[in-house]
């Protein structure tokens, strides 16, 4: 996993030109050293063959492959002529790039250049070649050319994969972050529509019976469903704002999600379909989290929705308070209804067997928040929801 607190060293990418200027120095002083170091520094020959080999390097990550053949084919002639004794290091400081940028074929052995990189490693710092001074120095050039090379390579692999791998998992919680919005919008839009449809239902079923009878009653009715569609469309217009707008644009007509301060509402349009509400909120001056304000909204609109479809007419109470280190939601009605219950782990107070989907939703909301659920029949008839959600825990 990624070090959170790890800050790259420049805060963009750098441009082409900035790239060379970095390396630039380096070549340039490279070729200071192999001029000083050189022992036929005084040859043309020489001076031509060290600018090959130095002065390419600073374009190596433009055009790493053709930089890498110019400076190899160089530093193998420099040292066959005697110019330089240097073991490769410029031809590897340009391999890299290439080992970084180039694709990875199928038949590309890395771990064996690994290996063998190691082996010369080991050779270099604990092996001894006997023989003439002239054939030592060739085989010290070999190995530490190979040691230079094959480092270069299995490092710039190995950075290579480290960078894919980020990329991956990048791409992967992108993914899933997606996933998770829109469940949680799903989830929103069943409470927005349940909600509605439920209390428009109840409404034009009164309004259907009393038109005859009792139009003024029927003409109420009318327009209870007309401000509960109207507040419904609101919503739904809020939530698809929220899926057409792209990844980090901000949008001015959104609106704020509701919170404690719509319970009223929920009330009012629940005492529009036969059912009483008695709401009893106490939390703490400052309030609670956004995040939980919404569940909190959504929890007891759910509820007291159930109620509505089930219970009417009936009384219902709902408390929500603040017991310091969590939020208690407790909503219970005195209705005959029979409510579908979801399956639910043993002990945590749903007995169904069906499934529910606004239970479901509310027991969702609730996990989501590290907290505690139960929903069941009161002994003396009627129904209650509890939920106690932490203050201080993370969605998950």
């Amino acid at each position: 996993m990624d070090d959170p607190d790890v800050r790259p060293l420049f805060p963009r990418p750098l441009r082409p030109r900035e790239l060379v200027a970095l390396d630039l120095p380096v070549a340039l002083g490279y070729a200071f050293v192999l001029v000083v170091d050189s022992p036929a520094a005084h040859h043309p020959v020489a001076w031509a063959l060290i600018a090959a080999m130095t002065l390419p390097l600073a374009v190596r990550r433009r055009w790493p492959l053709t930089v890498f053949c110019v400076v190899a084919a160089a530093s193998v002639a420099a040292m066959a002529l005697g110019v330089t004794r240097e073991p490769l290091a410029a031809a590897a400081y340009a391999l890299y790039p290439v080992a970084l940028t180039t694709r990875r074929r199928r038949w590309e052995p890395t771990a064996a250049i690994g290996a063998l990189t190691v082996g010369a490693l080991l050779l270099a710092a604990f092996g001894g070649v006997a023989g003439e001074p002239e054939v030592r120095r060739i085989v010290e050039t070999v190995v530490l050319g190979s040691l230079a090379l094959g480092g270069a390579w299995t490092i710039g692999r190995a950075v290579r994969e480290r960078r894919a791998y980020a990329a991956h998992r990048a791409e992967q919680a992108a993914e899933r972050a997606v996933t998770e919005e829109r469940l949680r919008i799903a989830r929103e839009m069943h409470d927005v529509v349940s909600h509605t449809l439920s209390l428009i239902g109840v409404k034009a079923g009164v309004a259907a019976h009393v038109a005859d009878r009792r139009p003024e009653e029927a003409l109420e009715a009318l327009r209870v469903i007309e401000s509960t569609s109207r507040q419904a469309l609101t919503e739904m217009r809020h939530m698809l704002g929220v899926l057409r707008t792209a990844p980090g644009e901000v949008t001015g007509a959104l609106s704020p999600a509701p919170g404690l301060a719509a319970l009223p509402d929920i009330a009012e349009r629940a005492a529009a379909a036969g059912v009483r509400v008695d709401l009893d909120v106490r939390v703490t001056d400052g309030g609670l989290p956004p995040a939980l304000e919404l569940a909190v909204h959504r929890i007891v609109q759910e509820a007291v929705t159930n109620v509505v479809r089930h219970a009417a007419p009936a009384a219902c109470r709902v408390s929500v308070h603040d017991e310091g280190e969590r939020v208690r939601i407790e909503v219970t009605d005195d209705g005959p209804g029979r409510r579908v219950l979801p399956p639910g782990p043993p002990g945590d107070g749903v007995a169904g067997h069906q499934i529910g989907h606004g239970l479901i939703g509310m027991r969702e909301r609730v996990t989501a928040h590290g907290g505690e659920f139960a929903a069941g029949p009161l002994p003396g008839g009627g129904f209650r929801v509890l939920a106690r959600l932490p203050l201080e825990g993370e969605e998950t």
